[in-house]
């Protein structure tokens, strides 16, 4: 699949959280409808079979309660992509990467093989399943983490049992820290910790531009690896490094440097970046310290100034306005216009940010920020992943087109805008806006609220440990206190309340611009009928 990320570390932050956030694109010429879901330790599975691969996996017994973002049409199977879990860990699987040959063949993928001939008769050579990948990255591993770093942990070793038939991108956060781990090849992985002065921005392509390979096979401080990471390296000549320097570069020495790449990816983080940092380097002209097709733009940065939940909507919206590469733009031409792959894109299936709040009480710790569409036409709102249900609006996505769900009718409005895009702009920013805004109040609202029930159990048993503390806890610690159900209650119906002003402002939107599109139509005489 293709997607962007952009991760932000809690220094980097305007409210010191950990941010996480992807685009989950679908494949060209694909639409996916998603849902936002809550799994509970019931339903998730003790035994998992992979619908693509056929791999299968016995799963520990005692999984946490966890949000997902599931295909609405399971034929290719779960596709969970993005969800926080009980102890306040959130998980996001995958953003697509590339590698090159000698990495492959080193360490193949590790591919479905179909049976040959029938059971029974000569010849026959029975199915060999293929690895783990994007379908079922979440479902393996978030139920069973309590740390950003015991997700990596748990997928390094799946990584190592299994395999894997791609390469992908894997980000895991809590309140104190973000990781990040990529797969290399078939069975291997690196992982690296997001500096918390930074941001990181990934499109599609292997990132990590600096690694300590010392650290990752020693103390494990900052980087984790494969165990033989080392001696693969060695024995498959992979490192490109001219002289015997450290930090080692995996980009060079596992990804890909094709032309392709600039056009499809550096100018994704090329305009990430210039957003996010206009001032310390000159973007555009012949004179810039990165153009859009520059192979050395950093994995990892300090921003200008301290990064919202806004200006990581607008990134992953963008379609490279102000520049001459924007397709509703009008500075450049039209070959300019269409030169590189947006950010913002027609097959976007979902959006989720998860902010884990160091301020908060554990019960209401995490906000999982949801958008579904095409982001330069939707909006994002926040909703608490810590209940035992999401929202119908979100939850009940059909595979049938209807305004009445939140996927299709973002899409709908989508595609009426795009053929309209400088006579609906305005009615979109407002409504960006105004949900924006109401988001913003809901979460602050609800927050009261949780203050108002801690206070008031005081008399009862020690709030300050089970719903109140705002204090580091020991993972089990966190777990019990987000098990209180009043607290639940309470987020389940901000949650609501949300969804349904939502849904309010969605359907004033989709009358506003499916208006404005219908007087636009060529077919249309501007003298009234008699």
């Amino acid at each position: 699949m293709a997607c962007t990320t952009i991760l932000v570390g809690k220094d980097a932050s305007y409210d010191g959280s950990t941010i996480i956030a992807r685009n989950e694109d679908s494949a060209n010429g694909e639409f996916c409808p998603k849902r936002f879901i809550v799994v509970k330790p019931d339903e998730q599975p003790r035994h998992y079979k992979s619908v693509l691969s056929h791999v299968e996996v016995d799963l520990p017994g005692e999984p946490l309660q966890y949000t997902a973002v599931p295909n609405a049409d399971l034929k290719e199977g779960i596709w969970g992509e993005a969800g926080v879990n009980e102890a306040n860990v959130a998980m996001s699987a995958t953003e697509t990467l590339t590698t090159n040959e000698r990495v492959l063949g080193a360490d193949p993928f590790v591919e479905l093989t179909p049976a040959k001939g029938k059971e029974g008769e000569d010849g026959y050579e029975p199915e060999v399943p293929g690895g783990i990948g994007e379908e079922d990255f979440l479902t393996l591993v978030l139920p069973y983490v309590k740390t950003a770093r015991e997700g990596v942990t748990r997928l390094g070793a799946l990584l190592e049992q299994y395999g894997t038939y791609e390469m992908n991108g894997v980000a895991f956060s809590d309140v104190d820290e973000i990781w990040w781990l990529e797969t290399v090849g078939g069975h291997h992985w690196i992982a690296k910790r997001v500096p918390d002065e930074a941001y990181v921005t990934m499109p599609n392509q292997l990132g990590i531009d600096e690694f300590d390979l010392d650290d990752a096979l020693g103390n494990q401080e900052e980087h984790m690896c494969s165990a033989d990471l080392g001696e693969f390296i060695e024995r498959n000549h992979l490192d490109l490094a001219v002289e015997n320097v450290t930090p080692f570069n995996p980009r060079d020495a596992f990804g890909s440097h094709s032309d392709s790449d600039h056009v499809y990816n550096t100018p994704r983080a090329w305009y990430m970046q210039r957003f996010l940092n206009p001032y310390d380097e000159q973007w555009d002209g012949q004179d810039a310290d990165h153009q859009p097709t520059a192979d050395d733009i950093p994995w990892a940065r300090q921003p200008d100034r301290k990064i919202t939940i806004e200006d990581v909507k607008y990134v992953l919206s963008s379609h490279y306005q102000g520049t001459p590469y924007d397709p509703y733009g009008k500075l450049g031409d039209q070959h300019s216009r269409h030169m590189f792959r947006p950010i913002g894109i027609n097959r976007q299936s979902q959006l989720s940010v998860m902010q884990i709040r160091p301020y908060r009480p554990q019960v209401n710790r995490a906000v999982q920020w949801i958008a579904y569409g095409s982001n330069p036409f939707n909006t994002l709102v926040p909703f608490f992943p810590n209940v035992d249900s999401t929202p119908k609006y979100l939850e009940d996505t059909t595979t049938r087109v209807t305004s009445e769900n939140f996927y299709w009718e973002n899409r709908i409005i989508a595609a009426l805008c795009d053929a309209s895009f400088a006579d609906t702009a305005n009615a979109v920013e407002r409504y960006q806006e105004k949900t924006g805004g109401m988001g913003h109040r809901m979460v602050a609202a609800t927050d009261e609220q949780i203050d108002r029930l801690v206070e008031g159990v005081v008399d009862e048993f020690d709030a300050e440990d089970e719903i109140g503390d705002v204090q580091p806890m020991e993972p089990d610690e966190i777990i019990e206190a987000v098990r209180n159900n009043e607290a639940r209650e309470v987020l389940a119906a901000a949650n609501e309340t949300m969804a349904a002003q939502l849904k309010t402002e969605t359907d004033k939107l989709l009358d506003s611009v499916l208006y404005t599109t219908s007087m636009n139509m060529k077919n249309g005489f501007h003298m009234s009928d008699f």
